[in-house]
C-alpha cells in the first residue's frame, strides 16, 4: 500500500478515536452516580474484549510468547490509566479530566529516552515546562492546593504515555486485532480481580446506566482501541500522541455543551498553555520558524 495512503488511514483512525473518546467523559461522569468505578471498567473491558475476540480467534491462536507479553503489558498500562482517570473524574470536572489526561503527549519523548536511549531535545524540555505551568493553572486552587481528582488525572497521563510506547513497539511486529484483544482481556481480568476488593457488585442498576456502559464498551473501548492500534501501526508514537490529545479538546467541548461546565479565565489560560506545550513538543514550532531552524 502506498505510504501516503497508510498515513491517511493512520491519522483518520486516530482522529476518529479522539472524537468518540471525547464523548465518553460526560457519559462516564453520569454513570459513576450509580455504578462504582472498577465495576464500570470490568463490564466495559469484558464486553469490548469479547467483541474483538469474535473477529480475531484465528489470529489469537498464532500469537507467540513475545506477542502475549506485549499484550499483557499494554493491558496492565491501560488498566492503571483508566483506573486512576476514572477515580479522578469522581473529584473533578469532565473538562479538566480530559485536558490533564493529555499531558501524556509531553511525557512520551522522555519515556522513550528512558527505555530506548533517544534523548529529548530542547523543544521537549521547553514543552514540559510550559505544560507544568498550564497544569498548575488548571489544577491549583487559591490556596495552592492540588485537588485529588486533578492529581489522579495527572498520574493517568503517565500511564497513557507508557501505553502508547508499549503499543507502538508491539504493533511494529504483530497484528492490530489480536494484540488489541489481548490487552483488553488483560485489563478486564485486572478489573474483575480488584473490583470486589473495593466495592460490592452493584445492585438495581438503572437501564440508563446499562445503556451508557454498553456505549462505553462497544464504541469507546472496542471500536476506539482497534482504531488507535490501527492508527499507531502507521504513525510514529510522537505524531500519534499529538493527534490523540484532541480527545481533550472534544472532551471539553462536550462537557461545556452537555454538562454545562463553566470555564474561568484562569482555567482557559491553563488549557491554552497545555495545548501550546503539545504543539511545541511535536512540531518544534517549525511552522513559525522554518523547518531548518527548528532542527
Amino acid at each position: 500500500m502506498p505510504q501516503h495512503k497508510t498515513k491517511l488511514i493512520g491519522r483518520s483512525a486516530l482522529l476518529g478515536t479522539t472524537l468518540i473518546w471525547g464523548s465518553s467523559f460526560i457519559i462516564l461522569k453520569a454513570t459513576l452516580n450509580s455504578v462504582p468505578t472498577l465495576w464500570i471498567l470490568a463490564f466495559r473491558f469484558t464486553g469490548a474484549a469479547a467483541l474483538l475476540a469474535l473477529f480475531s480467534l484465528r489470529e489469537l491462536k498464532k500469537l507467540d510468547r513475545r506477542a502475549l507479553k506485549y499484550g499483557l503489558a499494554m493491558g496492565a498500562a491501560l488498566y492503571c490509566a483508566y483506573t486512576v482517570q476514572t477515580y479522578g473524574l469522581l473529584y473533578t470536572t469532565p473538562g479538566k479530566n480530559a485536558f490533564l489526561t493529555s499531558s501524556y503527549c509531553v511525557l512520551v519523548p522522555f519515556l522513550w529516552w528512558l527505555f530506548y536511549k533517544k534523548r529529548p531535545d530542547r523543544w521537549n524540555v521547553i514543552a514540559a515546562l510550559v505544560c507544568i505551568t498550564g497544569m498548575a493553572l488548571v489544577s491549583l486552587d487559591g490556596s495552592l492546593g492540588l485537588g485529588l481528582g486533578d492529581a489522579l488525572t495527572i498520574c493517568c497521563g503517565f500511564f497513557y504515555a507508557l501505553h502508547i510506547i508499549v503499543s507502538s513497539r508491539g504493533l511494529e511486529s504483530y497484528g492490530v486485532m489480536p494484540l488489541t484483544t489481548v490487552q483488553l482481556a488483560t485489563a478486564a481480568a485486572l478489573c474483575w480481580l480488584t473490583a470486589p476488593l473495593v466495592s460490592p457488585l452493584p445492585q438495581d442498576v438503572p437501564v440508563s446506566a446499562w445503556l451508557s456502559i454498553a456505549y462505553l464498551s462497544l464504541m469507546c473501548t472496542g471500536v476506539c482501541y482497534f482504531l488507535q492500534a490501527l492508527g499507531q501501526k502507521y504513525t510514529s508514537p510522537q505524531t500519534a500522541s499529538i493527534i490523540l490529545t484532541l480527545e481533550s479538546v472534544f472532551g471539553t467541548l462536550f462537557s461545556v455543551v452537555f454538562y454545562h461546565e463553566r470555564l474561568s479565565l484562569k482555567t482557559v489560560s491553563g488549557f491554552a498553555l497545555i495545548f501550546a506545550a503539545i504543539l511545541i513538543s511535536e512540531t518544534k514550532l517549525s511552522f513559525l520558524r522554518g523547518r531548518e531552524d527548528a532542527k
